[in-house]
């Protein structure tokens, strides 16, 4: 994920928002006159790691490109509650009819970049790295993806187009753990990655045999991790997944896995509280 693919999302983002939350126009704004400046502020109210600015900042300029947004904080700084985040200049109706989508944008980016960063900092010390997974919420992918990568956490695959990650459906289908990566050896082009999943012991010693050097645990225990790490002797890298909470997830690093991938940073998203008020 480049910044190009990041410039791309954005544009692509932000129309879809627009046009959802727009329609035919602002029925709400006409009441406006059409010609007013306003000067507003926004505020966060609970302590947050700030994400998204350049999406809620594209959202004023598609409707008004000569608005002034002067930001006090940037993408990845650590607020905290109280705290004025930009002050913005410009048409009162453009201003009115963004800010929900922008507001929406850069609530749902700080809550996917704080929670990563809060698990990043319970594994701090470790050899463990935070990763994400493609369970995002639909049609942001890439700022999900982003906002991760601000909160300190590592990208994995973007899509089923970069990376090949052989789940337990695969591997019945192919006809066990060997058929599966020999198949996948095979197909892959240069710079693909190649990861199987393994739900017990006796699977990845399997998955070792048969030459594996990226290999899922899904839903072992710490106990097990730890087994996991013993029989791999470093052959292979680990990566936990499944069950993975703030509140066991220094155990699982410890267990001496590499990765640690969780779904729930880009899921079970809980928006940052922020506000947007006129001035004048």
């Amino acid at each position: 994920m480049n910044d190009s693919d990041i410039a791309h999302a954005i544009k692509a983002n932000v129309a879809a928002a627009l046009a959802e939350d727009l329609g035919g126009g602002d029925q709400t704004a006409q009441l406006i006159p059409a010609d007013r400046l306003t000067h507003a502020v926004l505020i966060t109210r609970e302590p947050a790691i700030l994400c998204g600015t350049r999406w809620f900042e594209a959202c004023f300029q598609a409707l008004d490109p000569q608005i002034k947004i002067n930001w006090c904080a940037n993408d990845g700084d650590r607020v905290q509650a109280k705290t004025t985040l930009c002050e913005l200049r410009g048409n009162a109706r453009a201003l009115l009819s963004a800010e929900r989508p922008a507001l929406n944008f850069l609530q749902t980016l700080s809550a996917t970049a704080t929670v990563t960063r809060r698990y990043v900092e319970a594994v701090a010390g470790t050899q463990a790295q935070i990763m994400d997974t493609r369970k995002t919420l639909p049609g942001l992918r890439i700022a999900q993806k982003y906002a991760v990568k601000i909160g300190g956490g590592m990208n994995q695959r973007i899509g089923l187009f970069d990376g090949i990650l052989i789940k337990e459906n695969h591997i019945a289908a192919a006809g066990g753990i060997q058929a599966a990566l020999t198949a996948a050896q095979r197909h892959a082009g240069a710079g693909v990655s190649i990861q199987i999943e393994v739900e017990s012991m006796d699977e990845l010693q399997q998955a070792l045999d048969a030459g594996a050097k990226l290999i899922l645990l899904d839903n072992f225990s710490i106990e097990q991790m730890r087994g996991a790490v013993a029989l791999t002797q470093q052959r292979a890298e680990l990566e936990a997944s499944g069950g993975i909470t703030l509140d066991n997830v220094r155990a699982i690093a410890d267990s001496g896995v590499a990765r640690i991938s969780i779904g729930s940073l880009t899921k079970h998203v809980h928006a940052v509280d922020l506000s947007l008020r006129i001035q004048s």
